[in-house]
């Protein structure tokens, strides 16, 4: 029962979809509750500690595709060392959740981990943001010193858009 407190508790602390979202979303409170129950089980101590830069489609080294053969999809693909985060890894970025983004909505913290890169060795990431220099503008005055990452499942394919 007090589990069920709990988890009804945590569901009341997030945000509920703006119609615009809603309208985006085939099942709403399916997708409500998903988040809930994937911020509830995340464990105290984050998988990493990473050093993140930014990475936008028309830079030098930047291929139409990601490493797995997909469109890299923008505030949603992550670069990683494959080493040290596998390809195919939901994540959780714990600092990204709420950021607000160019449409107006707000991220959910959940990123894909379906590219690599030469520069991205050992505890780093690389965050995808879109088409051009002014893509990353969401993110310029972000802390990407020590981001909080959170292995949270894993995915097949592509990345979802």
């Amino acid at each position: 029962m007090r589990r069920l407190a709990g988890l009804m508790g945590a569901l009341a602390l997030i945000p509920l979809a703006t119609p615009a979202q809603a309208a985006d979303s085939s099942d709403p409170i399916g997708d409500l509750i998903v988040k809930a129950i994937s911020i509830i089980s995340l464990p105290s101590v984050p998988d990493w500690r990473l050093k993140a830069t930014l990475y936008h489609a028309g830079a030098r080294g930047v291929g139409a595709l990601d490493s797995l053969g997909c469109r890299p999809v923008p505030m949603r693909t992550v670069a990683i060392d494959s080493h040290r985060v596998p390809r195919h890894t939901v994540l959780y970025i714990k600092e990204t959740d709420g950021l607000v983004m160019p449409d107006g909505t707000k991220h959910d913290g959940f990123w894909y981990a379906s590219d690599t890169g030469g520069a991205i060795k050992g505890d780093r990431i690389d965050l995808y943001t879109g088409t051009g220099k002014g893509s990353m503008n969401p993110l310029m005055d972000f802390n990407l010193k020590s981001l909080t990452v959170f292995k949270v499942g894993v995915f097949k394919g592509c990345p979802p858009a």
